[in-house]
């Protein structure tokens, strides 16, 4: 009998008289074997059982690869961003190279972009004799070039006659939405990132649906892998079929079907629009509160919102965000509900301006917008989101407006319900505290998904847009910038009722925590970008 060993570990006897060796290691290659050229391409088991001429060339390929990546991944991206992919691809090739080919471009198809482009340019020409509307306050310089950006980028002028009524009360805004498509008699346009028929929503679905079949149009868009992932979506998609709806998925991933694109690009926006009188927007997604999680029934977990009901010319403007997206998703060009001059009916004191953002646009309309105002913030800046992962940019700014003497402070979640981006937000809490920003902790099981931002008493903004790089980037979103009236103090009473509940971290709480918990939050800021 003899012992077998393994492939690479040869048995050395020894001579007559002298002492018996026996190795088990690889055996050293000779000048110029396969080990030489083995180590140093990618280290996977196995290299040896190919030809030197395969080596030669995977290793020709791999330097071609290298060379290629540093002058293609830096292009139109941010230098953190670009940074991450290419230590992905350096250190861990096989995975990263095909991470980077599905996820490394966040624009939209060429088709999209057509499509977005041709809709700004009819709402530019729609608009072009409009001028800037006087506001029923005296607004400072500042105000005025923040919607000229906004009128830049994202197509929409600024619109004098609105009202504004904000619902910080979850199941008060189902209601008043519910209220609004009873009263429907044209149509009812509905985008919402995320929709669930549950014990909340069903009220409202019913009424939509028995709009319909009154004679109503009723259009209903929903983020594809958004809604996907919730509960009872295969009975939801059943309801909707015999429901006499019109129903579209946004940003569909149906490869069998052509139709694929970047699987972590999202709709992520938040509009209702009845008969272009009423509309709504704001944070709130169409399902209960607890997003139908069991671990949010386990835990008592729900979800914080707010919302605005809006009257006036600004109801037109969030149609044409809607009608942007079904254009994008049925070809439908709605044209009759375009933006037009003579649309444009006053209802109210506020002044409001839309703006949109995503991978449709070519800049990064919402960052842009909050850098500018951040940087002209002189007394105090009210932030409030439930995700706040910035790049350098709006840290920059949101700190430098702290160092200035601008009482700045951020409400955000005791304990998040995403991982890698709760984990990534808490690395940035160290910069903020040092800068003089307060923070403070929203009492967990609840999530504080709000979104909104003061600056001084003059302009709030609110809408679907979190301040991190994914709704920068990666999210279509929509945002509300408002002034007159009243509306900041109004913010400011509900940022008073978070604070009474919340408690304020402290710079000093925050250099104790343990080690642990630093090392998992910089792991989690290293994956910011890509999220």
């Amino acid at each position: 009998m003899h012992s077998s060993l393994a492939a690479g570990a040869p048995l050395e006897l020894a001579k007559a008289g002298e002492p018996r060796r026996v190795s088990l290691g690889t055996a050293t290659p000779k000048a110029g074997g396969r080990g030489e050229l083995r180590d140093v391409l990618w280290p996977l088991a196995g290299w040896g059982a190919f030809p030197n001429w395969v080596l030669v060339l995977f290793g020709i390929l791999d330097m071609v690869i290298r060379l290629a990546a540093l002058g293609i991944v830096p292009g139109n991206r941010r230098p953190t961003t670009a940074m991450a992919w290419l230590l992905a691809i350096f250190l861990i090739p096989l995975v990263g190279l095909p991470l980077f080919l599905m996820f490394g471009s966040y624009k939209l198809s060429s088709r999209r972009l057509r499509q977005q482009a041709e809709i700004n340019q009819k709402v530019l020409e729609a608009t072009r004799e409009l001028k800037e509307p006087r506001s029923a306050m005296e607004a400072p310089t500042w105000v005025h070039s923040a919607a000229e950006l906004n009128r830049t980028l994202g197509s929409f002028p600024v619109l004098d006659g609105n009202t504004v009524q904000l619902f910080a009360d979850y199941r008060a805004s189902i209601a008043a939405m519910t209220e609004a498509v009873r009263q429907a008699r044209e149509y009812v346009n509905v985008e919402f990132y995320i929709m669930a028929k549950d014990e909340v929503t069903d009220e409202l679905f019913e009424a939509l649906q028995e709009a319909a079949r009154r004679g109503v149009t009723v259009r209903l868009l929903f983020d594809h892998i958004g809604t996907l992932r919730v509960a009872g979506y295969r009975k939801f998609l059943r309801w909707l079929k015999q429901s006499g709806i019109q129903w579209h998925r946004m940003l569909p991933i149906f490869p069998v079907r052509g139709q694929w694109r970047r699987v972590d690009l999202r709709n992520h926006r938040k509009i209702l629009v009845v008969d272009g009188h009423v509309a709504f927007t704001g944070s709130q997604n169409l399902i209960e509160p607890g997003y139908l999680r069991a671990s949010s029934r386990r835990t008592g977990r729900g979800w914080v919102e707010l919302m605005a009901r809006l009257e006036g010319p600004i109801v037109t403007a969030l149609n044409v965000v809607f009608a942007t997206d079904w254009y994008s998703e049925t070809d439908e060009l709605l044209a009759h509900e375009l933006f037009t001059p003579s649309s444009v009916t006053e209802s109210g004191p506020m002044t409001c301006q839309v703006v949109p953002s995503g991978p449709g646009f070519e800049a990064e309309n919402n960052l842009r917008l909050f850098n500018t105002l951040i940087y002209s913030a002189v007394e105090r800046l009210s932030v409030c989101s439930p995700y706040f992962v910035p790049d350098d940019s709006l840290l920059y700014a949101i700190t430098t407006a702290a160092q200035r003497g601008v009482d700045v402070e951020l409400f955000v979640s005791e304990q998040g319900d995403q991982f890698l981006v709760h984990h990534a937000q808490r690395s940035y809490y160290q910069a903020l505290l040092q800068a003089g920003v307060r923070i403070y902790l929203y009492p967990k099981p609840m999530v504080l998904h709000a979104k909104f931002l003061t600056v001084d008493g003059y302009v709030g903004v609110l809408g679907s847009s979190n301040l991190d790089m994914r709704s920068f980037s990666l999210n279509l979103e929509v945002s509300l910038m408002m002034l007159g009236d009243d509306i900041v103090p109004r913010l400011l009473e509900i940022a008073d009722s978070y604070r009474k509940v919340s408690r304020e971290l402290t710079l000093d709480e925050w250099a104790r925590r343990p080690r642990g918990e630093r090392y998992i939050d910089n792991v989690c800021r290293l994956t910011a970008t890509l999220q």
